[in-house]
């Protein structure tokens, strides 16, 4: 638990994005350590809210944590700001206001980054400099979390976390959108056809949900931190060509993966990423525990235990 709050044996979590990829895996993963209030979109929407709205609902609950694992993957930059940065600064002004002593923690990304040199772990204190809309969106959501920690005004703590895969992978994403291609192959036997996909030359960082959970979990119950902002990922860089490569072959396919479709735009220009996970692990005792087969294999059964 937080320094201010270290007496309390099972905090009050308030959880947005709970029905989500991630923040499903958070209920999970808090709900046996925390007393959970996780309010619907439709009961509580943190973009169409007014922040005195906000503030209302933090008054009823008296959180002792307050985690956000909304957000918004593309769209224009109106939208990706105003879910991204715009729910950021309203979650800042309402805790800052109602309830200082909660920490806040939210769900950052490792767009925030923009292009690595090859064969670099990208560490917290690098330079951001984010080449899409939506990396700029949560680079200035984290930002903004600095600002007010380094103020006193709120305990706030970013989780830039990288490619979250593994059970409930959405289709958004690469091996989510791969699996659910499979698993409609119009063949017979599923071991023949073709896939087309966009390049997968880049590499990336892919973290398991579970463990993208476990740091959530060891952020919301750590004490006073001397650090604002934690990678969350698993420190290895893999081709994008590999995972799909490992996709394929758990669900039994032999069949052509062609690379002619174009990339997603938030990360087209990345060609290589990878996570320093030390800061983790020295000020949180976090280390991932799935590896990269494990993840896969829970993103074709969709299993989610």
């Amino acid at each position: 638990m937080t320094g201010r709050n270290a007496s309390i044996d099972q905090p009050r979590v308030l959880l947005f994005g709970a029905s989500g990829f991630i923040g499903g895996q958070v209920r999970r993963t808090l709900g046996p350590v925390a007393a959970l209030r996780c309010p619907r979109r439709d009961e509580f929407d943190l973009v169409r809210c007014e922040v005195d709205e906000l503030g209302a609902l933090l008054r009823a609950e008296r959180p002792d944590v307050v985690v956000n694992c909304t957000g918004r993957l593309s769209g224009g930059s109106h939208d990706l700001v105003r879910a991204n940065t715009g729910v950021t600064a309203k979650l800042l002004d309402a805790v800052a206001k109602e309830t200082p002593d909660a920490r806040l923690v939210r769900l950052g990304s490792a767009a925030e980054y923009g292009p690595v040199p090859p064969g670099h772990a990208v560490a917290e204190d690098d330079p951001a400099l984010p080449i899409s809309g939506y990396g700029v969106s949560q680079l200035a959501a984290t930002r903004l979390v600095e600002l007010a920690a380094s103020a006193g005004r709120v305990d706030g703590v970013v989780l830039r976390v990288f490619n979250p895969i593994g059970p409930g992978t959405p289709e958004e994403t690469l091996l989510g959108r791969v699996a659910a291609l499979l698993r409609h192959v119009p063949v017979p036997d599923g071991t023949t056809g073709n896939l087309s996909l966009g390049s997968l030359a880049a590499y990336r960082d892919f973290v398991d949900v579970r463990d993208v959970a476990s740091a959530v979990a060891a952020v919301a119950m750590a004490g006073t931190l001397a650090e604002r902002v934690f990678n969350v990922a698993s420190g290895r860089a893999v081709s994008a060509r590999e995972a799909v490569r490992l996709v394929a072959e758990t669900a039994g396919f032999a069949g052509e993966i062609r690379e002619d479709r174009p990339a997603p735009e938030r990360s087209a220009d990345v060609g290589w990423m990878c996570g320093d996970i030390r800061r983790a692990g020295r000020l949180l005792g976090w280390t991932p525990s799935y590896d990269l087969e494990g993840s896969v294999k829970a993103i074709w059964s969709g299993g989610l235990d």
